[in-house]
């Protein structure tokens, strides 16, 4: 069982769209398969921007919405807090962009005051954009995308984001937020295997495109949204990917945005309370958690120790801490088909887990009965 940020599990009827035989991306058939996608993308966005889809992962996205908007020597201002944030500060060092940054520690949230700070005392209106991280996959943090679009939006630079661990699991309305271009990927909230990236991109963006001079061929989002117009691609696409994401897509859109992000806060919620009747130290802050993942810092026993027991003993993977935080971490994915069952079958698993490990300090059960708690109201 999938328990991790990503990829995330994928439901049967999904996986039988898969499983068909595929059929020409030129052809009307698919056509009219790429209208019906792209309208139910833009709910999903909840925006009437276009929405354009790429064979990419989440950083080949991210990588788009960063090379289409900027010249070399642009000034573009990174917020970073963990280790995809700064991610996009080294991608746009690789493109030449001149790069600022505003930090907090790993595990942390961004001050949105720090960003503000930084805005106000760019005068000169240097800085061309600044690309933020929504939901920060490596440390289980979110930050306050909201506050810190309004403080962008008074700057004027564009807004870029990293939502590819919050869109489809926490509310990104982007066009109310007027966020300019937004990245996601299928491997996460979309309940798909990996292989598509989305980016949206704002008329504002479309401007700066225009006079965007970095390099770009297969990432050129111009060709896309030509083509988009058409219902078609500029390169060949995985048909089979498409066939599944239409299914996805109207499996989300019957739940129903208001309940699709309930249930990953519900999630959240009940992961949180186990993991602190289990004795268990969270690695973000109340309030400040994710609800796609909960970061988790034992004290007593090795992160990499309780993952190798989940798979083993229960056929369950959790994911690790990246960088310094390898071993002194593990990471609950609640994010994309998941269920209360799967909560409390992995909170269950964890406690035996930590039983055969030595760790104490807890009572056996009240992790489970933490969670049922939170899923049963």
């Amino acid at each position: 069982m999938l328990m991790i940020p990503g990829p995330t599990p994928v439901p049967e009827n999904v996986l039988l769209a898969l499983a068909k035989h595929p059929i020409g991306h030129r052809s009307g058939e698919f056509s009219q398969i790429m209208g019906d996608v792209t309208a139910n993308l833009k709910w999903l966005h909840q925006t009437q921007n276009d929405v354009l889809m790429l064979t990419v992962s989440g950083t080949g996205a991210m990588e788009a919405g960063m090379i289409n908007f900027f010249s070399p020597g642009d000034r573009v201002l990174v917020v970073h807090n963990g280790k995809f944030g700064e991610r996009w500060a080294e991608v746009a060092k690789a493109f030449a962009l001149d790069v600022q940054e505003v930090t907090a520690p790993w595990g942390q949230p961004i001050d949105p005051d720090d960003l503000k700070s930084a805005l106000a005392a760019d005068t000169a209106k240097a800085i061309k954009g600044v690309i933020v991280t929504h939901s920060e996959t490596s440390t289980g943090v979110i930050n306050d995308l909201e506050t810190m679009a309004k403080y962008i939006k008074v700057h004027g630079a564009l807004i870029i984001v990293d939502a590819v661990t919050s869109l489809g699991a926490v509310n990104v309305p982007i066009d109310e937020w007027s966020l300019d271009v937004v990245c996601s990927g299928s491997q996460k909230g979309f309940m798909l295997p990996p292989g598509l990236g989305f980016v949206t991109v704002s008329p504002k963006a479309w401007e700066a495109y225009k006079v965007a001079k970095l390099p770009r061929y297969y990432m050129d989002l111009g060709k896309y949204s030509k083509d988009a117009a058409k219902n078609t691609t500029p390169f060949t696409p995985p048909v089979n990917l498409i066939f599944a994401l239409q299914v996805a897509l109207k499996m989300m859109k019957a739940e129903g945005l208001e309940n699709i992000f309930a249930r990953h806060q519900r999630h959240m919620s009940a992961t949180r309370a186990a993991a602190t009747a289990m004795g268990l130290p969270l690695y973000a802050p109340e309030g400040h958690g994710s609800p796609a993942i909960t970061a988790v810092a034992p004290t007593t026993v090795d992160a990499e120790q309780i993952r190798s027991v989940m798979k083993k003993k229960f056929d369950i993977v959790l994911a690790g801490g990246q960088d310094h935080l390898k071993g002194k971490i593990f990471r609950i994915g609640h994010l994309g088909f998941v269920c209360d069952r799967d909560i409390l079958t992995a909170i269950a698993a964890l406690e035996g887990t930590l039983v055969e490990l030595g760790h104490t300090g807890f009572t056996p059960g009240a992790g489970v009965a933490a969670a049922a708690q939170i899923l049963m109201k």
